[in-house]
């Protein structure tokens, strides 16, 4: 996934040591990238995408979603300082009503990040429809896209809570 978020960014040729000897290879061109999970569930995704970009910052916003209303609820906020020189995308695996989705990248904006992309590994219909109408400039990237959600807003098949099986938590 994080290939394919940042397959649009400009390469430079480098050259690495390998056990082998010398290899030329590409890296990202000058871009700074900050990664910036949605907590909980998004910490899941952060190791994957530093080892393809260890460069990149990491930031972290901190939402909940409130089972009564299934709306998004902040409770923290931490972003590089430099993030309006920094292209960000955001993590969460499961984009299901895009609730937190939308709340998150409202609170990025807010910074003036020069661009915003959004990574997620499962996603409901529903929820990709909210966070392009919301957000039509921040492209998604997703893995596979679900049926639908149930009544209580889960995404079906899906798999539960995300956070809950990264952490043990169930």
């Amino acid at each position: 996934m994080c290939y394919e978020a940042t397959r649009e960014l400009p390469l430079e040729e480098t050259t690495i040591e390998t056990p082998m000897g010398m290899a030329k290879t590409k890296v990202i061109a000058g871009r700074k990238l900050a990664f910036v999970p949605i907590l909980r569930a998004g910490l899941g995704m952060v190791d994957g995408v530093l080892e393809m970009v260890p460069a990149a910052k990491v930031g972290h916003i901190g939402l909940y979603r409130d089972h009564e209303t299934l709306q998004p609820v902040e409770y923290y906020s931490k972003l590089p300082l430099d993030i309006d020189e920094r292209d960000v995308i955001v993590l969460d695996p499961m984009l299901a009503t895009g609730g937190s989705a939308i709340d998150a990248i409202t609170i990025i904006k807010r910074s003036h990040p020069k661009s915003m992309r959004f990574m997620c590994i499962i996603a409901a219909p529903e929820g990709i429809k909210a966070l392009t109408e919301a957000h039509p400039d921040v492209e998604v990237f997703c893995a596979a896209v679900d049926d639908h959600l149930n009544e209580v807003g889960y995404i079906v098949p899906g798999l539960g809570d995300a956070g809950d099986r990264i952490f043990g938590t169930l």
